[in-house]
Formats: structure tokens, sequence, C-alpha cells
């Protein structure tokens, strides 16, 4: 049988910028975490505003010494992300674990591949939420087994933030973590603030659901309230320069980053 197909090569095509026109963002996310990236993709609406994520290694069982063990991994993870192309903005989506290694050291492991970009935590974004509302006394809840919960107090405290009233479901089971419902955090959210005065809300972990929320929890409590997820999307559309207001996501996505 003869082949008559036409085969036209080299055809001619001109080029525009859509995805991640305005900003391209790294996210490095644990393997265990069923709810970061469902969270990112509220926030991630604006066109041109694009991430893109590699998933680390991690053990399901949050302690110590499994969050301080991911230090050897981060660099690889990161070079899986658009390989040998710059990114604005890489985050790295574990607030324990960056508490326990500290912010500068997860700077460097991403600095090794990305070195000029901009390097946020969820810590970090944090931080930087609190400024943004000039908040000192911070009531903090989250998932964590004991010992990871003194790592975490201690950190902020340390950072200059005042920490008096703290709370845990200590649990140390990413997937048990991502199921604890609204009720659950608003009921402990309710139970850490009605008897001590804060500043703001602080529910830490990078598995537990609250972007949706958070609205709705501010205008109960007459305070700001934010989490891992919810302080670092608002941080990376920050760095790289998106000031967008989403007052649907909460307070804090009427604000710009905090003069330092």
């Amino acid at each position: 049988m003869t082949d008559t197909a036409v085969i036209q090569e080299h055809l001619p095509y001109t080029l525009d910028d859509v995805i991640g026109a305005r900003a391209k963002i790294g996210l490095v996310v644990l393997a265990s975490d069923y709810t970061i990236e469902h969270e990112f993709r509220q926030v991630f609406t604006v066109p041109g505003v694009d991430y893109y994520q590699a998933r680390i290694e991690n053990s399901n069982s949050v302690t110590p010494d499994t969050l301080a063990d991911m230090q050897q991994r981060i660099s690889a993870t990161v070079q899986l992300i658009l390989p040998g192309h710059p990114l604005d903005v890489v985050a790295y989506g574990c607030t324990s674990a960056t508490m326990v290694l500290g912010e500068s050291v997860v700077a460097n492991e991403i600095k090794k591949v990305q070195p000029h970009t901009k390097v946020t935590t969820p810590a970090t974004a944090a931080f930087a939420a609190f400024d943004a509302f000039s908040a000192k006394r911070i009531a903090v809840l989250t998932p964590y087994r004991h010992d990871v919960n003194v790592l975490v107090r201690e950190y902020m405290i340390r950072a200059g933030y005042e920490v008096p009233v703290f709370g845990s479901f200590n649990q140390e089971s990413d997937p048990i973590v991502a199921r604890i419902d609204e009720a659950s955090l608003i009921s402990a959210i309710q139970s850490l603030t009605e008897k001590t005065a804060v500043d703001m809300v602080f529910v830490s972990c990078t598995s537990v659901r609250l972007l949706s929320s958070a609205a709705a929890i501010e205008q109960s409590l007459g305070i700001p309230v934010t989490s891992s997820n919810h302080a670092l999307a608002w941080h990376c559309l920050r760095l790289a320069g998106v000031d967008d207001t989403m007052s649907h996501l909460g307070r804090l996505y009427e604000q710009t980053l905090p003069v330092t």
C-alpha cells in the first residue's frame, strides 16, 4: 500500500506569554500532604500567576527527627521544578520542619538550585502576616505531638512574638490531620481565645484545612486569623509583586507586605 500522507514540518508559529506571565512560583510539597495544593488552588486564580510543585519524601509520622531528616532532600526536590528556569518565589511547604531546621537552613538549600529566587516558608509567611497587622500576642493551634509543639512555641518566642495560649490536637499523622473538620477547628480556636487576649490566631501545619473558613472565623472573633497555607499563599503572591486583594479569603489578603 502506497503511503500518500502529506508531511509538513517546521510549520511557522508565534509565541505569547500566558502561563506564569506575572509570576512563577515553586512549591515544595510533603509527600504525605493532602491539603496544601487543594488550598493553593483556591488562591491562585489570578491570570498569569502560576505555581509549580514537586513532592519531597517524608514520613507520615511528624517527629523532630523525621522533620530534620528532610533537609538532605530539599535541594533535589527543588531541582524537579521547571529545571533550569528561574522562579520568582520558591516556598517550602512544611511549618514544623522549618522551625526544626531554621528558616535560613531551608533558604540555603533552596538557593543551591534557585540562587536568585525569593524564598518563603510557612513560618516566614506567618511572621510576615503577624507583622502586617503589628500583631505580637499570638494564639497558636497545631495538630502536633508535644515535643514538636515545644519546638514550635520556642521558635516563635525567639522570633519576637508572645504565645500566651497554645493548643494542639496532638495528632502526628498527616492523613488524619487533613480530615480534621471545620467545626473542630472553630471550637478549638474559640477555646483558645475566649479567656486570653491575643492580637491574632495562627493555625500551624500545611495539612490543616482552614483557608476557606478564615474570613468567617475572623468575623466571629474580631481579630485576624491565618494558617500555614493561608499565610504561605499570600506571602508567595506578595513576594512575587502580586498585590491583588482577595477580601473573601480574609483580612490578610487585603494587606501588602510589611515594611522591614
